[in-house]
């Protein structure tokens, strides 16, 4: 089968040819209907800011498909199931799974990373990390559904704990940002400030229900949402870009009493506020990592019944071969994408 692999950090992924594995006990083998280009495919080929175990590998984590062949001891699963894939391969035994967190699960072995990924016309994974994809998803929806939305959806939901008529910031409107905005629209928050440097973006954030925009390259964004709340501040502020000026602006944004949760990644080193001010005005700051596969399951069921239109989100579809391309449209921006899914 053909696999893009990487070698080496600023280096073009490899088109190669390499062996198609058979499915062992409890495992499947998927075909590949769509791959995802996520923000860590970045990060690890073109910065290398995230260093891999092993190299060379297949990176893609992002993936739906139909299921080829099954192994001896799976039930529930046939040739030509339609499926997403759930990223996260959990060891199943550490403290954190045996808390039902496989999420934080000390051992996980995760597609793309630490196992070969989806940028491939197969991928062969236990067939835990199966979820069944209705007819209505298509698999391009389908492929960003694990990490684009369902990282989004923790972050929102899982970790903010949006209730409705809540006012929420959004720092950081690429593909989590703008998904971050359209389920806190569905879950009825009543203002939702968009922040982010680039034009499009926030011309994005406002097609995907951001009622107020805000341009950081004009300085102080906390200061521009007080502004836009009367004063106040807003009562959760989502961080979706991982640097440390964001989450600054994203903590002082609240309210007293808000809530601000970390989702973005990076190898900055935050600070809290004077103690004084934290602790006085009971402001709550959360990191918020991945996506359970419970929220996989839920942003397929409103993908699904039309709650939450994600058409939108896959701004190209490109061939396996242009998959270097892809990456460089995904990290330069260029057309301001959202999501460029491959389909092999």
């Amino acid at each position: 089968m053909r696999a893009a692999r990487f070698h080496a950090p600023g280096k073009p992924l490899a088109l190669e040819e390499v062996p198609a594995v058979a499915p062992g006990t409890g495992e499947a083998r998927v075909e590949i209907k769509g791959c995802g280009i996520c923000g860590t495919d970045l990060h690890i080929a073109l910065e290398g800011s995230i260093q891999l175990p092993k190299t060379p590998i297949t990176l893609g984590h992002e993936a739906a498909g139909v299921v080829a062949e099954v192994g001896p001891g799976v039930s529930g699963w046939k040739p030509g199931d339609r499926v997403a894939i759930f990223p996260n391969v959990a060891c199943g035994s550490c403290y954190a799974c045996r808390e039902g967190r496989e999420v934080l699960c000390l051992n996980a072995e995760v597609l793309g990373i630490n196992r070969d990924g989806a940028f491939a016309d197969f991928v062969t994974l236990p067939a835990t990390c199966l979820l069944p994809l209705p007819q209505p998803v298509p698999f391009t929806v389908g492929a960003i559904l694990a990490d684009a939305v369902s990282t989004a959806y923790r972050a929102v939901v899982g970790r903010g704990a949006l209730r409705s008529g809540e006012r929420v910031a959004v720092f950081g409107c690429g593909g989590l940002g703008i998904h971050g905005i359209k389920i806190a629209r569905l879950l009825g928050a009543s203002r939702i400030i968009a922040v982010d440097v680039t034009p499009g973006a926030l011309r994005r954030a406002r097609e995907a229900g951001a009622t107020e925009t805000v341009d950081a390259k004009e300085g102080d964004v906390a200061r521009r949402i007080r502004s836009l709340t009367g004063g106040e501040g807003v009562d959760l502020a989502l961080e979706f870009v991982g640097l440390k000026a964001s989450v600054t602006e994203a903590i002082r944004s609240l309210k007293r009493g808000g809530r601000a949760v970390v989702a973005g990644v990076g190898p900055d080193r935050v600070e809290l506020p004077p103690l004084r001010s934290f602790v006085g005005s009971e402001l709550s700051v959360l990191a918020s990592m991945g996506f359970t596969r419970e929220d996989v399951q839920t942003v397929i069921g409103l993908a699904a019944s039309g709650r939450l239109d994600l058409a939108s989100s896959v701004t190209d579809v490109i061939p396996l071969a242009a998959i270097n391309d892809g990456f460089r449209r995904a990290f330069t921006k260029e057309g301001d994408p959202i999501r460029i899914v491959v389909v092999p």
